[in-house]
């Protein structure tokens, strides 16, 4: 015990910063003010470096952890994303004699969009006989006008957007607007005349394009959004449309401008005259296939609403655009293909608008917040297209559109 305590002594005695030893008389002694000071900075920097090493194993720690959280909380959405597309290729019937295309089969495996016309319309259609679905429904020509009736979108509305506009297709009226003749950058809302004008110039969907190194770096230099085709990656034509519209790729509205006119400055010249032919030039000018944001990138709610209008008209452009999932075909690059969705669509399919919507573009940039186009069929069978622009977030503008169908169609 005695042993012990002395033992017990001398390391304490090591300890004190206060005594050092003398080896010549084998005792320990004041250590002087200068040696005190230094070994208190020694031990203030031993005790820094030792917590810095604990905060850096901590923050190591943290990244690890979140880093297998992210990954797992991928994996569980593109799982997810597999079995809805599963799902919905499982539950589509076959209609691809449907010449009205009401619900669509795509070519190719792995290619159906879900079902776009709602049970009470498709009842109508059955009872009086007339095509709800039928684009020859609308009303001729692509100019809107207010009546008496028109109503104003005002602050007693649960609906955030600066400018929105809701059209009845049946006769071109404006239903209720708050600022829609208003001049707006459309961001990616510009890629439905994307389409609209490409669907006049493809002579075959099932031709192939490669993807440049020069689309590639253009997008990313732009922080497009992005299908993710890859350098050299050779697609169909058909996927181009799908891929612009669904997940507002812009590899996929460079590539598919090149295609059809050897240079995205010849296509947004065919924009601008498809712009013409509708009516539109005197508000409307286009000045890229994407919706990046310019100055001349521009054209007022109503000019978008009637683009929707004559995307819908066309049947394939309404098949793009009804589509909620669509898988790219098969390549080298992508053995399994791409999963792309429409958010706006998958959104608010269980939301209630009193009717289905049946096609929809988002947008967003700087200048004009989030923006979107929609088209709906009514539960009794009318046909609106709503524009709204300028709102804080993408699920915010799909509020907006609840709110206006919730509000005015009845």
């Amino acid at each position: 015990m005695e042993q012990n305590n002395g033992s017990a002594g001398k390391s304490r005695q090591r300890r004190d910063i206060n005594l050092y030893y003398d080896p010549k008389t084998k005792t320990y002694r004041q250590a002087s003010p200068r040696l005190i000071r230094r070994r208190k900075q020694m031990r203030r920097k031993r005790i820094l470096m030792a917590a810095s090493a604990a905060v850096l194993l901590m923050i190591l720690t943290v990244v690890i952890v979140n880093g297998a959280q992210k990954k797992r909380v991928a994996a569980e959405n593109e799982a997810r994303i597999e079995a809805m597309a599963a799902d919905t290729a499982s539950e589509v019937p076959d209609v691809s004699q449907d010449p009205m295309g009401v619900v669509y089969a795509a070519e190719g495996e792995g290619k159906e969009p879900e079902s776009t016309l709602s049970s009470n319309a498709a009842e109508l259609e059955e009872e009086q006989g007339i095509a709800f679905s039928d684009p020859l429904y609308f009303y001729e020509g692509y100019k809107v006008h207010s009546t008496s009736s028109t109503g104003y979108m005002d602050e007693s509305m649960e609906m955030y957007s600066e400018n929105a506009v809701l059209i009845d297709l049946s006769d071109g009226c404006i239903v209720a607007g708050r600022n829609p003749d208003a001049i707006i950058y459309p961001a990616s809302m510009t890629k439905v005349l994307t389409v609209l004008t490409a669907a006049d110039l493809v002579k075959d969907l099932d031709d192939t394009f490669t993807v440049t190194q020069e689309i590639t770096n253009y997008t990313y230099s732009h922080q497009c959004s992005q299908v993710g085709f890859a350098i050299g990656e050779t697609v169909p034509v058909r996927d181009l449309f799908y891929g612009t519209v669904l997940p507002s790729g812009g590899d996929a509205a460079m590539s598919l401008a090149v295609y059809c006119c050897g240079s995205v400055d010849a296509f947004v010249e065919k924009m601008n005259e498809k712009v013409e032919e509708l009516g539109l030039s005197s508000t409307a000018h286009f000045t890229n296939p994407i919706g990046i944001h310019d100055e001349n990138n521009r054209c007022s709610l109503t000019d978008i609403a009637m683009i929707m209008k004559a995307a819908a008209e066309n049947e394939f452009c309404r098949e793009v655009l009804s589509a909620h999932v669509y898988t790219t075909t098969a390549t080298e690059q992508h053995p399994d293909g791409i999963v792309i969705s429409n958010w706006f669509l998958r959104r608010i399919e269980d939301k209630d608008t009193h009717g289905e919507v049946i096609c929809a573009k988002t947008g967003f940039v700087n200048e004009s917040g989030c923006c979107a186009v929609s088209y709906e069929i009514s539960n009794d069978g009318n046909q609106y297209i709503c524009v709204t622009s300028n709102t804080y977030s993408s699920w915010r503008c799909i509020y907006d559109h609840v709110a206006i169908y919730d509000r005015y169609v009845n």
